[in-house]
């Protein structure tokens, strides 16, 4: 065998070699493509939606906290909203809370039905 033999034995199994490299990983890229299509997009569009309902909180709104609270806000800020959550001797009761630990939005009069 001469030394050009060998040359093009030895590149050939590399083209080989190649080929099946890729063909190693395509498993793994189909697993990621999957993973993405069935966990983090569906994340992100509930991450959107949440943003979205947190923006656009106003006075008024009955609402449902992260922690279990319901609440009715009364007062909105950058960064907290201000929840009446009860009535004692005329005067109501309210708490601080994070705008996004808010959870839901109550349809009107949610409350008042409880």
């Amino acid at each position: 065998m001469s030394l050009t033999d060998l040359l093009r034995v030895s590149l050939n199994q590399a083209d080989a070699g190649a080929a099946g490299g890729l063909a190693q990983f395509l498993p793994i890229i189909l697993m990621f493509v999957v993973l993405y299509f069935l966990m983090i997009r569906p994340q992100m569009k509930r991450q959107k939606e949440h943003r979205k309902m947190v923006s656009e909180l106003a006075k008024g709104d009955e609402v449902i906290t992260a922690g279990g609270l319901l609440g009715k806000v009364s007062r909105v800020t950058d960064n907290y909203i201000a929840l009446e959550v009860a009535q004692q001797d005329g005067k109501s009761i309210e708490i601080l809370c994070q705008r996004v630990a808010v959870s839901s939005v109550l349809p009107k009069g949610t409350i008042k039905d409880l």
